[in-house]
């Protein structure tokens, strides 16, 4: 399976017995933002066949930060109760601004699962074609789901202190320009502005198309070497709570590059006084 897939190939797909499709909208809580229920909408009109992933419920509960990822154990137990197991192939999708389904995605290979995918243009587009849609809160046999790794792909804030410390990756920022110069405060409260000493910006919404779909070969590698990264270097993704961080890390690895992420980002860089911190463009 391909790390891409498109609407075309899933409803050729849907019913497969090793097929698995999951929602994992998740729209991020920014002060000030409008409330959205993601699992309001997932009953009103989803992919036949899907599950509501719920990212809220796989963020770790002892975290004072927004959405760090699961331990083991709280990471196969949701997995398996959505029927999300071992032997299946899962294609991911969102209708999220933040294209959320690219942190499933992290999140999932961070354990072990390789055979994903993530689904090109989302809902919008399977929407926009004028494809079959189900209602109601969406079930699945449970499965087995077993962590083959933990924590592949994911850096610390003492990793991220090393590489500002000797630039040995390019750490690699998704936020806007504004919040990565420390032009726009944090939405959040209580955390600095600007951004870590030594890392370039690339807006998350550059390696899309006007249509939501992905941006591929060299357009989409141009979004990253106009930013002043270096494709056949290595990369840490950052943004403000690890959600948009990893749709860099995917798009970097259609390029064929695999990339960390800073999961805790800046909302815990900003807020800790004693990290080194830089403000104004990279």
């Amino acid at each position: 399976m391909e790390p891409l897939v498109s609407t075309e190939w899933l409803a050729g797909q849907l019913g497969a017995r090793d097929l698995r499709v999951a929602d994992a909208t998740y729209h991020v809580k920014l002060p000030g933002a409008p409330p959205r229920d993601a699992a309001a909408e997932f009953a009103a009109g989803h992919i036949p066949g899907a599950v509501f992933m719920d990212l809220d419920g796989f963020s770790d509960a002892a975290s004072p930060l927004p959405s760090t990822l699961p331990g083991p154990a709280q990471f196969a137990s949701r997995m398996g109760k959505l029927g999300l197991g071992d032997g299946t192939r899962i294609v991911l999708y969102d209708d999220a601004a933040h294209h959320t389904a690219a942190r499933a995605w992290v999140m999932l290979r961070a354990f072990g699962f390789t055979e994903v995918a993530i689904l090109d243009g989302g809902l919008a587009k399977w929407r926009a074609e004028g494809r079959t849609l189900e209602t109601g809160p969406g079930a699945s046999a449970p499965r087995h789901a077993t962590p083959r790794e933990i924590g592949v792909g994911i850096r610390d804030m003492a990793a991220v202190r090393a590489i500002v410390a000797d630039g040995g990756e390019q750490l690699v920022d998704a936020r806007s320009p504004a919040r990565f110069t420390g032009e726009e405060a944090d939405p959040r409260p209580g955390i600095a502005a600007g951004h870590m000493p030594g890392a370039r910006n690339l807006p998350y919404n550059r390696l899309f198309n006007a249509d939501g779909t992905w941006k591929r070969g060299a357009d989409l590698a141009a979004a990253f070497t106009d930013a002043g990264v270096d494709l056949d270097r290595p990369m840490t993704m950052t943004c403000g709570s690890g959600i948009t961080a990893s749709v860099l890390a995917f798009g970097a690895h259609l390029l064929g590059r695999d990339a960390a992420v800073y999961d805790g980002s800046w909302t815990e860089w900003g807020a800790d006084p004693s990290t080194p911190k830089a403000t104004g463009a990279a």
